[in-house]
């Protein structure tokens, strides 16, 4: 197992286990250097979002690389301003344009807008049709968003890309997302960070000679969690993909799941401010 491992989406489309999240990268040098760095270090998935105002750091990086398009797996999001069929089209272009890319390889309805959502994945099935983008899927849906979208949806949402980390072990979705062949995507699987000094996940470094943030990012990996950790730290990318050559046991993942007290960093998909 390495950086380019992968879980094979419900469409056939392959999608690697461990990708560079850019949210809160600021857009010009630092951007750029955060995932050429990435890049360098074998990571060969790249998240971002029109909301990020990155997309076009994160397409010069991917130009600069030397790689071929094909060998890196490109994620953007619709904002929820953008939301609605004829916007979404549009802010589809604008992502394309912003990231000088031919198409892109996963693109996602940021947050599920009231009312506008449904809309939304009209304009999405129809851009897979087209072939400008290998997958789609949602983030931050809940159950109830991903039943209500596929009674109408004639195309699966591939995957649900949602905050998940030790403590917030959202283990009804997951179980959900896994019987529908949905691929469960965590953002923040650090948890903004706030969570390294937990002494469970401590206790448990230590006995693997990790560090407690390896240990988050294999539990994820364990529960079969594509993980999208950030970091603009050349060193810590690098710690962050160093979780392939260890494994937790039976009884380590059930007191990392104990962890679990449903606490966010973010904002609760049914409380966002749309």
């Amino acid at each position: 197992m390495s950086l380019t491992s992968t879980s094979t989406l419900h469409n056939g489309v392959k999608i690697p286990w461990v990708g560079l999240g850019v949210y809160k990268v600021d857009k010009g040098e630092v951007a750029l250097d955060t995932v050429k760095s990435a890049l360098d270090l074998g990571y060969r998935s790249i998240d971002t979002a029109s909301f990020y105002e990155n997309e076009k750091e994160v397409g010069q990086a991917i130009r600069d690389s030397g790689l071929s398009r094909e060998e890196i797996f490109v994620t953007s999001k619709v904002w929820n301003t953008e939301q609605g069929y004829e916007e979404t089209l549009k802010a589809f272009d604008n992502s394309l344009n912003k990231l000088g890319l031919d198409y892109l390889d996963l693109y996602l309805i940021h947050w599920p807008v009231p009312g506008k959502f449904k809309d939304t994945w009209r304009a999405l099935e129809e851009i897979y049709e087209q072939g400008k983008v290998r997958a789609i899927g949602v983030s931050n849906f809940q159950i109830h968003h991903l039943e209500d979208l596929m009674k109408d949806a004639k195309i699966k949402p591939m995957v649900d890309q949602v905050e998940f980390h030790p403590q917030l072990y959202q283990k009804d979705l997951l179980d959900f997302c896994s019987e529908n062949d949905i691929q469960l995507e965590a953002w923040g699987p650090l948890g903004r960070s706030r969570y390294l000094d937990d002494p469970v996940l401590n206790e448990i470094a230590e006995k693997y000679g990790k560090s407690p943030a390896q240990v988050m990012l294999r539990w994820h990996h364990q529960h079969e969690i594509v993980i999208i950790p950030k970091s603009t730290k050349p060193h810590r990318q690098k710690e962050n993909a160093d979780l392939f050559d260890f494994e937790l046991s039976e009884e380590d993942m059930k007191n990392i799941d104990e962890l679990n007290q449903d606490k966010r960093t973010g904002k609760h998909p049914d409380e966002f401010p749309y």
